[in-house]
């Protein structure tokens, strides 16, 4: 029957664990020494070493010839252990069995001296699962057992463990294992088991693990189920995340305020396999970052790109850099909250798709927001643009007012002359109110939504679908069938800026009126267009 990798390549002695060093270096003294504890508590992330720890040092403390501090791996009693046989290593999971009665039952039997004068040694993984009262059983026998056993609590939660259980163990806290450290590993094991794995399908499995060897083990054999070459596209499709590069792209799209292309990218993603809120997951890690790249001013021409803050090839450390020029911090950190708030939404059990998509519009356009973030970045954005003004000297200045001079009064004669009586002045007659009959169809629609388009892309596909016609009175008409559009214009004052680029082409309108209309049967809106 076939052995998964990680099992198949679990380490058998301390000198082989990766990235535990602080750790294993203190158990193969204490080995060594004949200095071993009663109790340890092995706490850390998950598939960083723990169980692995706990069977090595479960071995050494039985094997009869350690080698500096190592079991030999070689005599009966290693193998008994490794192949799970021997009766004085006992390895239990809290999680299934939390009860008092469990402990209980361990406390009978540590009383029963250890055969061939070896020790026993109760791993008891997940141990953070135990009840209150299970341990209040353990108390006593954990801070005085009877010579000859060994307790290693493994625990993900360290929090969760009483404080009078703690002060009886020796702890040790387990780090989870860099990135290169797990590349290194990674590679040993795919030369080995004849995988073909290039180095940026390692970078990107070591990447997705977050520090746990198992993980990365595991997907490494996923990934090389069908005997192809383990590559970051290969890698992407397995796992079901999207690279970097369309974390990029994605980022690009937001700076540039393309919600097409975002929505394309959206919509591939939900035809495939990629899951939405990982990808958001993803864009979050992006925009810190960013923020970190800003923070202490990395470049790819200093040539000092610390690996643990940082991990980029040069042309991605590139992509980020310019990335990060279209930003400020007070954007990026809205835009990190707007990201945050769409993933515990999808993790609510919300649609992801509409989630992701409204969460990229309001990126694309900081109106949307009223939050003290969002404003933050608005006024962010119009002091980058006053700096870049005074530096360019291209404010334009306000002219000055037109003083309106008084009419120089009538020299006064002394002469009399008759006082001419002037003919009472005729009262104006007011314009003829404008004909709202009257219905003339507007040509140059198109062009105007493409120069409009060039300052507001996430209104422009509102206005391509409207209905538009000029009255009597040289108004220009825009019939909406989506309320939702027409708030979103206003919003922007989108009826001020299509006249004023309407006049700039030759078209004075009196007005530019945005309504909303009911349609004569049930049509695609506007809002539709944009999926």
């Amino acid at each position: 029957m076939h052995q998964a990798l990680y099992r198949k390549w679990r380490p058998k002695a301390f000198s082989d664990v990766s990235g535990q060093e602080h750790i294993t270096s203190v158990l193969t003294w204490q080995v060594a020494n004949h200095k071993l504890s009663h109790a340890y508590l092995f706490c850390g992330s998950r598939g960083t070493g723990k169980t692995t720890c706990a069977k090595i040092l479960a071995k050494a403390a039985n094997c009869p010839n350690t080698v500096n501090g190592n079991p030999c791996n070689a005599c009966a009693v290693c193998e008994e252990i490794d192949s799970g046989r021997s009766v004085e290593v006992l390895e239990m999971d809290a999680a299934s069995n939390t009860g008092v009665d469990y402990i209980r039952d361990i406390r009978e039997e540590v009383i029963f001296t250890p055969s061939q004068n070896g020790t026993r040694v109760y791993i008891i993984d997940e141990v953070h699962m135990l009840s209150e009262g299970a341990f209040n059983a353990l108390l006593k026998t954990l801070e005085e057992p009877p010579a000859g056993v060994i307790f290693i609590l493994a625990t993900t939660e360290m929090q969760e463990i009483p404080a009078t259980i703690l002060s009886r163990c020796q702890r040790f806290d387990f780090r989870r294992i860099s990135l290169q450290n797990i590349m290194d590993r990674l590679t040993a094991i795919a030369d080995a088991e004849g995988i073909n794995l290039t180095p940026d399908g390692a970078r990107l499995i070591a990447r997705l693990a977050q520090g746990g060897m198992r993980d990365a083990i595991s997907l490494l054999e996923l990934c090389a189920g069908e005997g192809k070459t383990v590559s970051a596209e290969s890698v992407s499709a397995a796992a079901g995340v999207c690279g970097r590069t369309q974390v990029s792209e994605a980022v690009s799209a937001i700076a540039a305020k393309n919600f097409a292309k975002l929505l394309t990218q959206v919509a591939a993603m939900y035809r495939s396999s990629i899951d939405l809120s990982v990808f958001f997951s993803d864009l979050i890690s992006y925009y810190r970052d960013m923020m970190v790249q800003k923070a202490l001013k990395i470049t790819v021409a200093s040539g000092q790109v610390p690996g643990e803050v940082l991990d980029y090839s040069d042309t991605e450390l590139q992509e980020l850099i310019e990335n990060a020029k279209a930003f400020q911090y007070q954007t990026l950190l809205y835009h990190v909250k707007l990201l945050e708030e769409a993933f515990l939404s999808m993790h609510r059990g919300e649609d992801k798709r509409v989630v992701a998509e409204m969460t990229l519009l309001r990126l694309c356009s900081d109106v949307f927001g009223d939050s003290p973030e969002a404003i933050s970045a608005r006024i962010a954005a119009l002091e980058e643009k006053l700096t870049l003004l005074i530096a360019g000297g291209a404010i334009p200045k306000a002219s000055a007012p037109v003083e309106v001079q008084p009419a120089a009064p009538a020299p006064v004669t002394t002469a009399s002359k008759p006082v001419q009586q002037s003919a009472p002045v005729e009262a104006k007659k007011p314009a003829p109110a404008a004909d709202p009959n009257v219905r003339e169809t507007y040509y140059g629609w198109t062009e105007l939504v493409a120069r409009y388009e060039k300052i507001d892309q996430g209104g422009a596909p509102f206005l391509r679908g409207a209905q538009v016609f000029v009255d009597g009175g040289k108004r220009l008409h825009v019939e909406l069938t989506d309320s939702f559009a027409k708030r979103l214009l206003d919003s922007v004052s989108a009826a001020g800026k299509l006249r004023a680029i309407a006049a700039s082409e030759g078209d004075e309108f009196a007005d530019v009126i945005i309504e909303v209309v009911k349609p004569n049967a049930p049509t695609r809106s506007a809002f539709d267009d944009l999926f």
